[in-house]
């Protein structure tokens, strides 16, 4: 199974869950889609703390044993800041819009075929993981849950780290960090579909610990950023 060596959700996911109090939101204006606040951290701050799991194994520093950081701590303003890096602003918004706006399968008109959400995940963005894992790089996600033309659903989406992917004939398995989810179980998340049609729905079995479906997923953009002065002295 081709996989990121020596990187397990286990061994190198953050020692908590993406549960976190209330707290004040970070508004940001995304042209076309209004006001958008993605800085409440009762919403979830799976981003910030994906790319921050990146960032400490790239730059081959041990894993941080840190508990769940109370606001205005370093490890929480890093969080915080890293979130709003993985939504690539404004493009990276606009892009879970889009998807969360098109169809399922490709439909077709006037000989223009209009590419859904299963051909996207399939012919353009797992190929993108596949380079980012083949190279030892574990490759954030932008999971995309809902079907929807209102900006508010966008706290819906989800994003996760992508470690390890496996083939079963037609039927990829895609390996995960997932924030909300339990360190100790954290090494059987994953995502799973057939490939065979990506012009067609295609459902997604998964077990990220969030309650809606997975419609599919996009390779989010990530530089990386020093995390050396969060480690002990």
């Amino acid at each position: 199974m081709p996989s990121v060596p020596n990187f397990l959700p286990s061994k190198n996911g953050l020692r908590f869950v993406n549960s976190w109090p209330k707290e004040p939101a970070i508004q940001v204006s995304v042209p076309g889609v209004g006001t958008v606040g993605i800085g409440d951290a009762s919403n979830g701050l799976c981003g910030g703390m994906s790319f921050i799991v990146r960032d400490v194994f790239q730059a081959g520093l041990p894993p941080l044993q840190d508990d769940r950081p109370p606001q205005g701590s370093p490890l929480f303003d890093y969080i915080v800041q890293r979130l709003v890096d993985s939504f690539n602003l404004p493009d990276g918004v606009l892009k879970y819009y889009k998807w969360m706006n098109i169809d399922d399968g490709n439909t077709d008109l006037w000989m223009v075929t209009n590419y859904g959400v299963a051909w996207r995940t399939v012919k353009e963005e797992f190929p993108k993981v596949k380079r980012d894992i083949d190279a030892g790089h574990p490759s954030p996600l932008g999971l995309v849950t809902v079907k929807s033309t209102d900006p508010k659903d966008l706290g819906r989406n989800h994003q996760v780290l992508a470690y390890a992917y496996n083939y079963n004939g037609d039927v990829l398995t895609i390996h995960l960090y997932d924030p909300n989810t339990d360190p100790a179980q954290g090494d059987g998340v994953h995502l799973r579909l057939n490939v065979s049609h990506p012009e067609a729905p295609t459902p997604i079995q998964h077990n990220v610990g969030i309650g809606d479906p997975v419609r599919g997923f996009f390779r989010v953009d990530y530089t990386p950023k020093d995390p050396s002065a969060l480690e002990p002295q």
